[in-house]
């Protein structure tokens, strides 16, 4: 694992390239204070602890100079104390140096101040202030003609824009950054702007580009005499070599920056390079050496007290075990590293360790530990497709409730126009009395105008109430419904009538059936996010092709699909699953000249199920037809499960069922049925 390491690792290339370059001290400074500031500024940058220290040293001389260069003292001190926790302390001084600033009317101090403020907001996870914050620096740094902060404020406005999502401005803030380095003519200001354009390609996925900015850099980096700027350039040549699929390039770029690292001194950035180390082994299934780097990460982390990186390194290790066989030993370290991410309740990164920990216990042939990890990674998915939904609705509804404001702020507008209008004609009708006729006519034709404006906006407004209603019921990528409109279905179909022909004991019933996408993550890894997308919409279709206008399709979660059929033959549902599994496997999916090869596991159920002769509810219908599923899943996938009914339920009960269905199934209590997906193109009977 090592989401939270890169997570790390890049927020801490941003730390590294955003304190960086700071910055040259005015002249007129003391030329000893100015070259002890120059040399600790590259030590602060990497060895903060150790800068600290020295920093203490000239304390006194630092204080007592001129406003520029204690700025940059008060800077450099301040970005100590923040690398090393102690962020209360880092954000006084800053406070200090802004009111100091402030009185003096020093802009190039200024900016300093704003930009440490934005970091120190940044490492307190108050990111929307943390951005407010370099916007206010980018323009106070801009009426200065310092190339150097501006450079760094430029930079660290574009990594603002990044990080909100919006790269067209994050692109153009960071070429201009590189632009001004240019013309600063400082290597190190330079190697900073190259290293934040880089990360920024990384984040676009637009790799070509990533690399030759990255290939510049190292050029830079490597001429600095400076192993810690040519680690941090290795570690962003990581971060793009493993996004682009090139892991060994990214495998090579860690070990020389872990030298690099290690001949600086510098334990943070070493344990954040150990734990990326152990899982760049541990994808390549060198578990021991995957191991023996995780067991160094935990050591290296515990002496900078980084308690992500311990986490991330027990999660590997968890893995690493697990591949050398010790199963129950690997199990326990993972659970462990588990624990951490659900107190940090960081539920993206929980959801791939998950996804990745239920493959590992699968590969190892553990099924039910495999099958507990796919449950709980899945509703945690369904947690968040829920909350992204959630948050499409409430920007859909803000969308609406501004054009409403603006349409009746145009209509007021119009009506202080109409007012007007008939004060005029009452001056005129005084003074004119000619002008009469000619005036009440040109009223008229207002009035006129402005009953066809309403009447229009009326109808507008009812086109998007009627839209909004539409969107609300419909998933926004395969236009097919959504939970909350099956469930709103489901609430009225469970109280009305039977459908017509269907009768109790008939032969006619419904039915629902669960589809989950075999390996997406691997699809959207291998082939990125638009390949995933086009892979949804391309079931989506195939699924309106192989049943019926009558059937309701519905988006269940990220890569689940439900069906509900309201009336088929009872005997026709294995059929209908294998149409299903033939119908997916079938289609081409070609994404940029490559095929992409799609199927699916399914469970299925007659709606309603009847255990004992008592109709379960439709809630209990879809958790027994997911259990069905899951032994799919457990089962080696393309391949359909189905619940046809409950026998010799006396002696159990259906909580018992729903805990263990496949023991169900064994013990005969469950009558299931498996319905085999198609081998290499072949479509296969039911059996």
């Amino acid at each position: 694992m090592n989401w939270s390491a890169r997570q790390g690792s890049r927020r801490a290339a941003r730390w590294l390239l955003a304190l960086g370059c700071l910055l040259p001290v005015a002249a007129g400074a003391s030329p000893h204070l100015q070259q002890r500031l120059d040399a600790l500024r590259e030590e602060g940058r990497f060895v903060p602890e150790r800068a600290l220290q020295h920093l203490k040293e000239i304390e006194i001389e630092a204080f007592s100079a001129p406003l520029a260069l204690r700025a940059e003292y008060i800077t450099q001190l301040s970005n100590a104390h923040m690398r090393l926790g102690q962020n209360d302390i880092a954000l006084q001084l800053t406070e200090d140096l802004i009111l100091d600033a402030t009185r003096h009317k020093n802009d190039v101090a200024l900016a300093k101040a704003m930009l440490s403020k934005a970091y120190i907001s940044f490492a307190l996870s108050e990111r929307r202030a943390s951005h407010l914050f370099a916007f206010e620096a980018e323009t106070i740094a801009n009426r200065t003609d310092d190339l150097q902060v501006r450079v760094q404020a430029t930079i660290s406005a574009g990594q603002s824009w990044a990080e909100e999502g919006n790269f067209p401005p994050a692109l153009a803030k960071l070429q201009t950054a590189v632009d001004l380095a240019r013309l600063s003519k400082s290597p190190a200001t330079l190697a900073a702007a190259l290293n934040a354009l880089t990360l920024l390609y990384t984040q676009m996925r637009d790799y070509d580009k990533g690399f030759k900015v990255l290939d510049e850099l190292l050029a830079v980096a490597g001429k600095l005499e400076s192993p810690g700027r040519l680690a941090q350039a290795k570690n962003t040549e990581y971060g793009l070599a493993l996004d682009a699929s090139q892991p060994r390039r990214g495998q090579r770029a860690l070990l020389e920056a872990l030298a690099l690292e290690r001949q600086l001194g510098a334990r943070t950035m070493v344990a954040t390079t150990l734990v990326n180390l152990s899982d760049s082994y541990l994808k390549q299934g060198d578990f021991q050496r995957a191991l023996s780097y995780a067991n160094e990460a935990i050591a290296a982390a515990r002496l900078v007290r980084n308690d992500d990186v311990q986490a991330t390194a027990r999660l590997n290790i968890g893995q690493a075990l697990i591949g050398l066989g010790r199963h129950e030993e690997g199990k326990r370290s993972v659970e462990t590293g588990l624990a951490y991410y659900d107190l940090m309740d960081n539920k993206p990164d929980l959801q791939a360790v998950l996804l990745e920990y239920g493959m590992a216990l699968e590969k190892a042939g553990d099924m039910k530990g495999a099958v507990t990890a796919y449950h709980r990674e899945r509703k945690i998915s369904s947690q968040l497709f829920e909350q992204q939904r959630q948050k499409a609705v409430y920007e859909l509804q803000e969308k609406y409730q501004t054009e409403k404001k603006q349409r009746q702020i145009e209509l007021l507008s119009r009506e202080n126009q109409v007012k007007s209008a008939e004060l005029d004609n009452r001056r005129l009708q005084q003074r004119v009395w000619w002008l009469l006729a000619l005036v009440m006519a040109l009223a008229a034709v207002i009035v006129g105008l402005l009953y066809r404006k309403v009447r229009h906006a009326n109808v507008r407004l009812k086109e998007k109430n009627q839209e909004l209603a539409h969107q609300s019921s419909r998933d926004p990528l395969t236009a097919l419904y959504n939970r909350r409109h099956f469930q709103d279905f489901m609430r009225r179909h469970a109280g009305a009538p039977p459908a017509p022909g269907v009768q109790k004991d008939s032969d006619l019933v419904g039915a629902m059936f669960l589809l989950d996408v075999d390996h997406f993550k691997q699809i959207n890894d291998e082939y990125g996010h638009a390949a995933g997308d086009l892979v949804l919409t391309t079931i989506a279709a195939t699924l309106h092709e192989v049943l019926r206008e009558t059937d309701m399709i519905v988006r269940w979660g990220g890569e689940e699909f439900l069906a509900f059929l309201p009336s088929v033959t009872r005997g026709s549902l294995d059929h209908i699953a294998a149409r299903v599994l033939d119908g997916i496997a079938a289609q081409g999916v070609v994404y940029q000249g490559q095929a992409i090869h799609v199927h699916v596991s399914i469970g299925f159920a007659p709606y309603p199920l009847a255990p004992l002769g008592q109709p379960l509810s439709w809630e209990r219908s879809v958790n027994l037809v997911d259990m069905a599923l899951y032994l799919a899943k457990a089962h080696g996938r393309n391949r359909a499960y189905g619940v046809r009914g409950f026998q010799q339920m006396e002696g159990t009960t259906l909580e018992v069922v729903e805990q263990d269905l496949e023991r169900a199934w064994r013990d005969g209590v469950v009558d299931l049925n498996v319905v085999p997906g198609p081998q290499n193109g072949q479509p296969r009977a039911a059996a």
